[in-house]
């Protein structure tokens, strides 16, 4: 652990030095091919840097951070778009920041993809989900008694989990270092009443931005001068989906390293192809014909779940992803009980001997 730990720091500094380089140098440079051609050998770091590491958690965080969102940032900071635009207005230490976590700024004090009105409709805050995840981690030692689809539901739960602790984690850290206003991570996935509302206001809010204004957009941009306005939304959300699938068999593949399966693209591809047929429904009922979420909240959410089930999660079983992740998250559930086991009892020996 001790060598994942230096290996983690050169890592950092690597980053942090990089993007110095795009801060002070190449954003001096005009916007467009020429500064892409200078960002480039930055984008190619970002993409071998979970290469330097060995443990799940350290790589996934690694590969998410830099490799995914940090170059997704990058390219549009190359033709000034995205979060990193108008960089003279960011002082350098919001810049790494933005750059370099995945997070994203609240605009306008409001939450444009979000429709929240109110408060959550589950109780389930930032220490309610840590609560629930450890105790859903500790519960793995028992799966063997459990039916294996009841396992994976279980997996589910924890994806969504684990990706709210430690984004929501990383969001209260920034706030306090910076002060940044920023969106949550997710808005209740659980009650999302269609796959449209699911994958484009509800979960990984971040991820969801990113490939919105990077392919998305100029995907939809050059078919609408093609196939017109009224289909050129077709390939965009195709090819949104297929490269969300393709990053995540990269992700995967510096975590296991195993050569991909490619079930996982296929889990994304099938849901892109879900949602363009769900927004055709939907145009030619021209929202006449409603369900109630009574109905369709359970139907979306078992989809996505049962999908999950068949294709996103197979093929960490079989590579011991599942496994080793476990171990990681034991292991500092573990370190993190001692630790306040020994702040605690140090807190109780000085009042003592202070009374």
């Amino acid at each position: 652990m001790e060598g994942e730990i230096k290996k983690l720091f050169k890592v950092w500094l690597s980053v942090v030095a990089s993007l110095s380089y795009c801060y002070f140098l190449a954003s001096k440079i005009s916007n467009g091919k020429l500064r892409l051609i200078s960002l480039l050998p930055i984008i190619f770091l970002f993409t071998i840097l979970p290469l330097q590491l060995s443990y799940v958690f350290p790589i996934g965080l690694t590969t998410l951070s830099f490799s995914w969102l940090g170059n997704f940032k990058l390219l549009l900071f190359a033709f000034d778009k995205g979060p990193l635009s108008n960089h003279n207005h960011r002082p350098f230490l919001h810049f790494i920041i933005i750059a370099c976590l995945p997070i994203r700024i609240k605009e306008n004090g409001k939450y444009p993809q979000l429709h929240r009105t109110s408060a959550p409709k589950l109780p389930l805050n930032w220490p309610a989900k840590v609560l629930l995840f450890a105790i859903l981690v500790n519960a793995h030692d028992y799966e063997q008694y459990v039916h294996p689809k009841i396992v994976l539901l279980v997996y589910c739960c924890m994806v969504y989990l684990l990706i709210d602790t430690i984004f929501g984690m990383i969001i209260g850290l920034v706030r306090a270092a910076s002060g940044l206003e920023l969106e949550p991570p997710s808005d209740e996935p659980y009650l999302s009443t269609s796959l449209q509302d699911f994958w484009g206001r509800r979960w990984n809010l971040a991820v969801t931005y990113l490939l919105r204004h990077t392919v998305y957009k100029p995907v939809r941009s050059f078919f609408d001068d093609v196939l017109g306005s009224s289909w050129g939304w077709l390939p965009a959300v195709l090819a949104a989906f297929l490269v969300s699938g393709l990053m995540h068999e990269l992700l995967f593949y510096y975590i296991t390293p195993v050569s991909p399966s490619w079930e996982m693209t296929g889990f994304f591809v099938l849901h892109g192809a879900c949602v363009a047929v769900e927004i055709c429904v939907k145009r030619v009922f021209s929202g006449r014909v409603q369900l109630h979420p009574a109905v369709s909240t359970p139907l979306t959410v078992g989809f996505v779940v049962g999908t999950a089930m068949w294709l996103f999660f197979p093929p960490l079983k079989r590579t011991g992803a599942v496994e080793k992740t476990m171990e990681e998250i034991l292991t500092v559930l573990d370190f993190s009980t001692g630790s306040s086991e020994v702040i605690k009892r140090c807190i109780l020996k000085g009042n003592h001997v202070g009374g």
